[in-house]
């Protein structure tokens, strides 16, 4: 019975990641399902998602700034060592950075949903400071940071702890089908 019970609240936690996603727009979810692949190399992502020129140059660029996942997966802070939360910080920003000023992450929500995926459940704790400093940056239109900082909640912002549980849905590619009827 106890086995039952724990796949059951697995599969309700799957199916509360889905719905989250199917709650980003357009343009997030389709930054998220290309950005896993990139990082994973799920298929030939430069084929499967570019559409001009200027796609495939961002998509070299983000296939350079995540080659390093790994590295940065096993640096994940544990303690209150300051001087590895600042490596970390730091490392943690410039990839964010790149993924924030493509302008198809809208929302923590969604830019939560993909850095969760891309380093697991430990990098939780981070994820709202480098939010709000690249959400910060001056790169970005006035209005657009106004709208990301806005998006993240009091909760999320001054959360006490962090789920330990890794992410179960990772969404990818989805053939278009023509419908015949």
């Amino acid at each position: 019975m106890g086995e039952n019970v724990k796949q059951d609240a697995s599969g309700t936690l799957t199916l509360t990641e889905i719905r989250e996603f199917a709650n980003f727009s357009s343009k997030s979810q389709r930054y998220i399902r290309m950005a896993l692949d990139v990082a994973f190399g799920r298929e030939d992502a430069i084929a499967l998602w570019s559409r001009n020129n200027d796609e495939i140059k961002a998509m070299k660029l983000q296939q350079k700034k995540y080659a390093n996942l790994d590295t940065l997966r096993s640096r994940i802070p544990s303690g209150n060592d300051i001087a590895g939360n600042e490596i970390f910080f730091a490392q943690l920003m410039a990839i964010s950075s790149f993924d924030i000023l493509q302008g198809k992450l809208d929302c923590f929500a969604a830019y939560r949903f993909l850095y969760e995926r891309l380093l697991g459940a430990n990098v939780r704790p981070w994820l709202p400071a480098i939010f709000c400093a690249t959400a910060s940056l001056p790169q970005l239109d006035p209005k657009e940071r106004k709208k990301l900082l806005q998006s993240i909640s009091e909760a999320a912002a001054t959360a006490v702890g962090w789920s330990k549980r890794s992410p179960s849905f990772f969404p990818e590619w989805v053939e278009k089908i023509e419908n015949d009827f």
